[in-house]
Order: C-alpha cells, then sequence, then structure tokens
C-alpha cells in the first residue's frame, strides 16, 4: 500500500511525508528529456530495467557502482546470509561468557544473574528493536551514521562516527591482549617482553587479513568460532549438574558491591547491537535478515551470558577473589575441560576481533560514499572489503594494545553512551518528522511510546557516566573535542582540495527529498 501510495503521490505532484526519503535522480536519462511537470520519478542508475523508482527506506541491493567507476559493483560479491550474520551480531556485542566473571566478583552471584536477566529488557531490547528499524529503514553501509545525518545533519553524523569508530578501535585493542591472556598461565612466556609483543602483532596481522578476505568469510568464521567457545559450556552444564545447590544463586551482600565495576562490565557486555548497522549494505535481504538475526542474537547472547553464570555459581562456593579473568576454566571439571575452556576463550577473543573490525571498517566505507571522508576510503578490494579502513582499524589496535582491561572497558563505555544519545534523539526525530516514511521494520510503538523505549536506556546511560571516574571522563571527553575539531578541518581540506570528497550517486539521498517535501506541504 505506501509503494502504491508513493507512485500515485508521484503521479499527482504532491508531495507527502510517505515521500520524504526517495533516492535522487542520477541523470541517466537521455539528453533533452524534460520534465512533464509532475514529480520526476526518481532512479537508480544502471540498476536492471524495469526498476523505475526506489525510495531511501525500501530498496533493495543498491548496485554500489563506484566512484568515477573506479569502485567494483557489489553485484560481483556475496552477500551475508541470516545464519553468519547472527554470529556477526553475536560477536559485536559478546562472544560468549567471558569477561562476566567481574560481574560476580562486583556484587556477588544474586546480583550478576539479576543484571544479566533484567539489563537486557533496559538496554539490549531497546537498542536491539531500535537498530532493527533504522538499519532497515538505511540499509547501507554506514548505518548509524547515516540514521544521525538524515535527522541532524552530516555534521552531527561525523561526530557519531568518530566516537563508535574511536570506541571500537580501542575495544578491539582489548582482544588480542585476553587471547594471550587466557593462554599465558599455560605458556608463562606470553606473559610479557618481546615474545608477547611479537604474538600479538602477528594475531593481529593474521585476523586483519580475514577481514581482508572478505565479509563472507568473516561471518561463516564467527559461526564456526561461536560453537567451538559456546560448546564447552554445554558439557560443563551436564557435568555439573550433580554439584549444584541453588541457595548459593541467593548469596548477596548489598553492602559490599563494587557498582562502578558491575554496571561497566554488564554494560560492556550487553551493547553494541547497533555496530551490525554499519554492514547493512553487504547483507542479503537485510530489511528481512537483520530483525530476524537481531532476534536470535538477542536469545543466543543472553543465554550465552546467563547459563553459565548459572552453572558457575551454582556449583562452585562463592569466593569473591577467584572470580576473575579465566575463572571458568579452573572449575567444576579435570583437566580436559578446563584446557577446552581456555582455547574457547582464546578462539572467542579472535571472533571478537575479526566482527569488531569488520564494523568498523565499513563504517569508515560508508563514510566516504556520503563525502564526509576522504574518496580514498571507500575503495574496496577486490574482494568487497574497504581496505584503508581495515588497515587503519589495525593500526589503532597496535598501537592502543597496551592500554589495561578496566581503561578499555570504561573510556570505551563512555564514548559509546555519548554516541547514543545522538541515536535516540535521531531515532525519536524521525518519528516525529517521518512518521509515514517508509519502514519495512517498525516498533508497534507510537511516537509517546518511541519516547518512552528511550528512557530506561538514557537513564542508564547517567549512571554509566556519573560512575566513570575524572581520569576516563577527561580522556572521553578530550576525545569528543577531537571529533569537533576533526570535522571542520576535513571541509578546509575538502574546500582545499587537497584530498577528494566526492559522494556515491548511486546511494538514496534524503536531503533533496527534504526540500521538496517542506516545499509541498500544505501551509
Amino acid at each position: 500500500m505506501q509503494h502504491a501510495a508513493q507512485e500515485q503521490s508521484d503521479k499527482s505532484g504532491k508531495g507527502s511525508e510517505d515521500a520524504t526519503l526517495q533516492a535522487p535522480p542520477v541523470n541517466c536519462s537521455s539528453p533533452g528529456h524534460e520534465s512533464d511537470g509532475s514529480q520526476e520519478t526518481q532512479r537508480v542508475s544502471k540498476i536492471s530495467e524495469g526498476q523505475s523508482s526506489v525510495q531511501m527506506a525500501a530498496y533493495n541491493g543498491l548496485h554500489y557502482e563506484g566512484l568515477e567507476g573506479g569502485k567494483p559493483r557489489m553485484e560481483n560479491f556475496r552477500k551475508v546470509s541470516v545464519l553468519p550474520l547472527i554470529f556477526l551480531i553475536f560477536y559485536e556485542v559478546s562472544g560468549g561468557p567471558f569477561g562476566v566473571e567481574d560481574t560476580v566478583k562486583a556484587a556477588g552471584p544474586f546480583l550478576a544473574l539479576m543484571g544479566f536477566l533484567v539489563f537486557p529488557f533496559i538496554w539490549s531490547i531497546p537498542e536491539a528493536l531500535i537498530t532493527a528499524e533504522m538499519g532497515t529503514m538505511f540499509p547501507e553501509d554506514g548505518g548509524y551514521v547515516v540514521w544521525v545525518s538524515s535527522a541532524l545533519g552530516s555534521y552531527w553524523g561525523f561526530q557519531l562516527g568518530w566516537m563508535k569508530w574511536l570506541g571500537g578501535v580501542i575495544d578491539n585493542a582489548l582482544y588480542p591482549v585476553l587471547f594471550l591472556d587466557y593462554l599465558k598461565s599455560d605458556i608463562p612466556a606470553l606473559k610479557g617482553g618481546w615474545p608477547r609483543i611479537i604474538v600479538i602483532l602477528i594475531l593481529t596481522v593474521a585476523l586483519t587479513y580475514v577481514n581482508y578476505r572478505g565479509l563472507t568469510i568473516v561471518g561463516w568464521v564467527a559461526f564456526l568460532l561461536g560453537v567451538f567457545s559456546l560448546l564447552p559450556f554445554v558439557v560443563m552444564g551436564f557435568v555439573s549438574i550433580p554439584k549444584l545447590k541453588p541457595s548459593r544463586w541467593f548469596v548477596v551482600n548489598i553492602h559490599n558491591v563494587n557498582w562502578g565495576l558491575y554496571v561497566n562490565s554488564l554494560f560492556w557486555n550487553l551493547n553494541y547491537w547497533d555496530s551490525i548497522s554499519t554492514l547493512a549494505g553487504e547483507v542479503h535481504e537485510p530489511k528481512k535478515t537483520l530483525p530476524k538475526a537481531l532476534f536470535y542474537a538477542l536469545i543466543l547472547v543472553v543465554s550465552g551470558y546467563f547459563f553459565p553464570l548459572l552453572i558457575g555459581t551454582g556449583a562452585t562456593k562463592f569466593d569473591r577473589k577467584k572470580w576473575t579473568s579465566g575463572h571458568f576454566s579452573k572449575m567444576i571439571a579435570g583437566a580436559w575441560l578446563s584446557w577446552w575452556v581456555q582455547g574457547a576463550a582464546a578462539m572467542s577473543s579472535m571472533g571478537l576481533f575479526l566482527a569488531e573490525m569488520s564494523s568498523d571498517s565499513f563504517e569508515l566505507l560508508g563514510m566516504a560514499e556520503r563525502g564526509m571522508l576522504p574518496e580514498f576510503f571507500s575503495k574496496r578490494s577486490r574482494y568487497g572489503t574497504p581496505l584503508v579502513g581495515i588497515l587503519l582499524s589495525a593500526s589503532g589496535v597496535v598501537l592502543l594494545s597496551c592500554l589495561s582491561f578496566q581503561e578499555i572497558i570504561c573510556s570505551e563505555n563512555l564514548l559509546y553512551c555519548f554516541g547514543m544519545i545522538l541515536e535516540f534523539v535521531t531515532f525519536i526525530r524521525l518519528r516525529m518528522k517521518y512518521p509515514r516514511a517508509v519502514r519495512p521494520y517498525k516498533i508497534p510503538v507510537g511516537t509517546v511510546g518511541a519516547v518512552l523505549l528511550c528512557i530506561p536506556p538514557t537513564a542508564l546511560i547517567v549512571v554509566v557516566l556519573y560512575l566513570a571516574s575524572l581520569k576516563v571522563m577527561g580522556v572521553s571527553l578530550a576525545a569528543v573535542l577531537i571529533g569537533l575539531v576533526l570535522q571542520p578541518c576535513m571541509k578546509y581540506i575538502e574546500k582545499r582540495r587537497w584530498l577528494r570528497f566526492s559522494t556515491n550517486s548511486d546511494l538514496p539521498d534524503f536531503k533533496p527529498a527534504e526540500s521538496k517535501s517542506s516545499d509541498s506541504e500544505p501551509k
């Protein structure tokens, strides 16, 4: 019905909010072709014959032909299907129960278990729902950068892109370190010095190469790593049944809780649902696939945290000092399961690295295709991957790998909070400004419901900011200020023509449609 209404609006020449998100004309008509007085039908260059119009929120598989013919067409590359996409989301958000030990250490078994049951309703479900709606409305690389640009302008879209990219690189610097931390108890040479540095470099180069070879490969590698990482906890569950004591789940001391560590650990383990949106242009039928993958990934993530915690806290006596990274490998069963869990944790770190680097690099590609970054960021390798973005992200990982675990978590959490505020504002603004725009997946609430949906996660953001140390707050604010200056610098470089900037004409553009819509609205 919405497509029919759009065509009728085009024929009558009357603008409406349904027409606000249309693709711009790309000069595919013959010279001398004149408009007949009605609004010109929007076309996408060199798409198969018969496709006459494309809406921004309702297009399928745009053909990314490249800038000045220099980039491969996207139909030459395989798109990501639902199963590998589920595990890409799984690794964007979680990667398994490795790192949840700090929640038990900070607050005890009861609050840790309740946290992983309640927190998804406060944060994960609202963020996943918003990602499903906005990601299908704007199914292209760049994801949340495009959302914010459409509602608040390219300046704020750039700020979000900068904060999310920097936070992602900081986050990714953690995973090679975690990989070695899980192995150092059995390989003492990895505890420090040159052997540790060399292994980090080798690991970073190897995983970067996997990203270079294509997102489909990354998705299936993530699937295999995910199965390998979760399987030992299934075995651990059966082994632990005779040892379970339900009374251990209710151990709590509300006066002895490290709230900062507790909240930051929960937040870090259950956020980043929106990261998959930066890969939407690489997904097969994203309007159908993305919401489905988010739904199944949400179940997988929450189950992958809660049940191992249920096993670990119920089968062993609570000792706060023992609940540190790697504790799962030292409980319940013998050496054979310990080795398996350690190997699973190490492999999980690799999966987390692959997924995060994919998201970060395609975000830069999407920004370049929108003219926010120099054109060379939009260049793809022969495998369809953003080569410059991958190399830049890998360099950042190497430079930041010296940071401590807690410094990484707190710093990226704050940057993530600042970015999410922009996303919530964008979600509500687009609901208010374009209530009838085509949304292939729409959260079944009105404008008031959209506002109410954002209140609990916004309150959590306030708590995270309040609990941050002055040092972490200062570093994070400095990073934000760099972004505020960096965008005008990019504009100056573009104006002086020191580097080339260009917008991919195959991408839909909201700006011309917005102005047409506003001009035609009744006064």
